[in-house]
């Protein structure tokens, strides 16, 4: 026991580090989107810049997972890495001298971040797959908890990291940042991280593993483009929902014809791995979808700036980290874990109720209490679902049954991050024309987003009204997140506590019967 503490002790930075590269980039790109657009220009194509990236994050996800499975993690993770970084040295010299200037720089930039993805969708589920070859499921909460600790600082870092980098260097160190941390978690991982080297008779299931990617790309278009660029009813999206039925549906037999599927659809007649898989779809729904807009009220409503929006946003965060260490050690010590995803899903109602109260007179202070009670929730979840995921397959299966709970989180968040815009931008026009009347076309075409100067030079009863109609969708769009947060508890008490492998009931060899099962 203490040799192999101190052994996952030894890799543990290198992992976490390359769990931050992915959890960063994000937002420090997002703080500094206005000055690369101001270089390379391409304002039109902006959100191909995330849209890319988040592609490449969610298509790659499981193909990562199932082929670290197949082959041994180490040389995959490291991999995955070694990709993510490639793509983040491309994307700084994006519109450079090197690719002939900044005349295609935003369409490079756009190609790179594809990239950057592509490895992004590594470093997250095979870190996690790591653990679980390292460490029996009784003794993972703990380690998993400090992992979803660094993961909450990363999140309130990024902004911080992304404003200071826009104010005081150049754009592209926003993607040079990643060479050095990465390279560290490279260099100490190769060096000592141990794991069995593993390899099959068997081939990759490629067909599989195209009409998936097919099927999840078109599946995000829609939630990003949905309402956005085109109307729901138009021929692009309906087009694309087609492409997504074709594709996933013609998936299906594929797998259950394939030697080694990418996604073994028998593991989901495993009652804990499927109600994890939808438990997981509904946090990534309720918690991304609502936790958007949640910038937007604190800077527009409340007034506060992008920098110190991030900040307020660490009573979540913080709370996050230190119930996800309190439950880690406790799963630990008892072995029970099913009534964590069940108060983590009662806490998160809770939370949407409380936020869902907001209007122009709440203050920052109460705010930070509502955000931290949703914090509170989310450290009883984010680690525990990947937990009882993780246990519930045989450990062959490890890396598919991490990315499967990273992947349905990740489209959870796409669908309710689209549905949820359309619920703010149907209930702020409503609001506006019922508060403002023909005043409101021009304020309801930008979406809420007005900057702190152009607020500042409406009309008091128009800027009151605004502020009423913006603080009002948003509080409707909580409003709806508490029927998807409040189906988690009840999914969860269907959850059955079967004993981690690791403990007296259940021997560290044993493997769940059905998870054979492809």
């Amino acid at each position: 026991m203490p040799g192999r503490r101190r052994e996952v002790m030894i890799v543990l930075p290198g992992l976490m580090l390359a769990m931050v590269l992915a959890m960063l980039d994000n937002m420090v790109v997002g703080t500094a989107m206005p000055r690369i657009v101001g270089e390379l220009g391409g304002l039109d194509h902006l959100s191909w810049v995330v849209t890319a990236y988040i592609l490449g994050t969610t298509v790659s996800t499981p193909i990562w997972g199932k082929i670290g499975d197949l082959y041994g993690r180490k040389n995959i993770f490291l991999i995955s890495i070694a990709v993510f970084m490639v793509g983040s040295a491309l994307c700084g010299m994006a519109g450079s001298t090197l690719f002939g200037g900044p005349g295609g720089g935003m369409a490079e930039l756009i190609a790179f971040r594809a990239l950057q993805g592509l490895g992004a969708g590594g470093l997250m589920v095979t870190a996690m797959a790591i653990i679980g070859d390292l460490v029996p499921p009784r003794e993972r909460g703990q380690y998993q908890g400090m992992m979803a600790g660094v993961m909450s600082l990363a999140m309130i870092a990024g902004p911080l990291v992304g404003g200071f980098i826009t104010d005081h260097l150049d754009w592209r160190w926003a993607f040079y940042v990643n060479l050095p941390l990465g390279g560290a978690a490279l260099l100490l991982l190769a060096l000592r991280l141990k794991l069995p080297k593993l390899r099959t008779e068997h081939r990759i299931d490629w067909v599989g593993a195209i009409l998936l990617s097919i099927g999840i790309t078109a599946l995000v278009l829609i939630t990003t483009w949905g309402g956005n660029q085109y109307e729901w009813a138009s021929p692009q999206i309906i087009g694309l929902a087609v492409v997504a039925i074709a594709a996933l549906g013609a998936f299906v037999p594929v797998e259950f014809r394939a030697a080694e599927p990418i996604m073994p659809l028998g593991l989901f007649k495993i009652r804990n791995f499927s109600l994890i898989s939808l438990l997981g779809f509904l946090l990534g729904f309720a918690m991304f979808g609502a936790i958007t807009f949640l910038p937007l009220y604190q800077q527009t409503v409340q007034g506060a700036s992008a920098t110190n929006s991030g900040l307020l946003l660490l009573p979540m965060m913080a709370a996050a980290m230190v119930v996800s260490l309190i439950v880690g050690r406790a799963i630990t010590r008892t072995g029970r874990y099913k009534v964590y995803p069940v108060v983590g899903g009662v806490v998160m109602a809770v939370g949407m109720v409380l936020l869902s109260t907001q209007d122009v007179t709440t203050p920052t202070w109460l705010t930070s209490v509502y955000i931290a009670v949703l914090g509170l929730g989310m450290g009883f979840l984010m680690q525990t679902t990947l937990l009882i995921a993780q246990n519930s397959v045989a450990q062959r299966d490890l890396g598919v049954a991490s990315s499967a709970a990273t992947f349905f989180r990740s489209i959870g968040g796409s669908f309710g991050v689209s549905l949820f815009g359309a619920v703010f931008n149907n209930q702020l026009v409503a609001g506006l024309t019922d508060r403002l009347g023909p005043s409101a076309e021009r304020l309801a075409a930008q979406g809420g987003q007005v900057s702190p100067a152009a607020l500042a030079q409406l009309p008091p009863p128009v800027r009151t009204g605004f502020l009423e109609s913006l603080a009002s969708a948003i509080s409707g769009v909580f409003g709806w997140a508490i029927v998807f947060a409040a189906l988690i508890p009840v999914l969860a008490m269907f959850i059955r506590e079967d004993p981690l492998r690791g403990s007296p009931a259940a021997p560290v060899d044993a493997e769940p019967a059905k998870a054979a099962l492809h």
